[in-house]
């Protein structure tokens, strides 16, 4: 075999296995999501989740578990381990108060550019954090952006962790987000079996967007409580 055919042949594995990493990043599109349900949401017709990621944060955190208390709603909050192990007492409070908790990961990188090895290691740390810190096993995971790669999905499931995105996002960390332009980006998508996207700190968004968030909520319970849609947290348990 000559070196031309040996270099075209590793050329074609290497580009073959970078494929295959970055093929489920696709999902982040939203037409794609509605192609595989399951994973853009675990609710019902009739019931939505609300989803907070980025926590815990020392001031956002708190302000939204002040504020879903006076509505009455359950919520899942998928916290990063590296915050969890800045701000504890957040991360068991979030638990204490009845909430359900799931996975960002350890650090808020893209996947994409993670090796294997490194992507397994971010989720071990993440879920040790939070099973140490709160008591609780974490059943779902949300990549960091929403991005999925081969590597991710293997090392979730060998931790046995369900993948879910979502299917409604308020845009709340972009700069000059406001109550109003966050709960009309949530109206825009499925409510209705879904699962709406917001944040609880503001980590990795523009300075104090979680203020934006927390104003959207009594206008979101308006829009929900028209459609007579259900607010729910996610399941312990992640069916398969």
């Amino acid at each position: 075999m000559t070196r031309t055919r040996l270099w075209a042949g590793s050329a074609a594995t290497v580009a073959g296995a970078a494929a295959l990493q970055v093929a489920p990043a696709g999902t982040w599109l939203p037409t794609l999501r509605r192609l595989v349900p399951r994973l853009a949401s675990p609710m019902p017709a009739g019931a939505v989740a609300l989803t907070f990621d980025d926590g815990p944060h020392p001031d956002g955190t708190p302000a939204l578990l002040d504020a879903l208390e006076v509505l009455g709603w359950p919520a899942t909050f998928f916290m990063l381990g590296a915050a969890v192990r800045r701000w504890p007492d957040v991360a068991r409070e979030v638990v204490a108060r009845g909430h359900a908790v799931g996975l960002h990961g350890d650090e808020h990188r893209y996947l994409l550019l993670r090796s294997p090895r490194a992507t397994a290691a971010d989720l071990r740390r993440a879920a040790d954090a939070l099973t140490e810190t709160t008591g609780v096993a974490a059943a779902w995971w949300r990549p960091p952006y929403g991005v999925l790669s081969a590597a991710g999905l293997v090392a979730a499931h060998r931790q046995g962790l369900q993948p879910v995105l979502w299917t409604a996002w308020g845009r709340d960390w972009v700069p000059g987000a406001s109550a109003e332009s966050v709960a009309w980006t949530v109206f825009e998508s499925r409510l209705s079996g879904g699962t709406i996207l917001l944040h609880d700190s503001d980590a990795y968004g523009a300075d104090g967007s979680w203020r934006a968030t927390l104003a959207a909520l009594p206008l979101i319970a308006e829009e929900l409580e028209r459609r007579r849609l259900a607010v729910r947290a996610f399941p312990t348990i992640a069916e398969p």
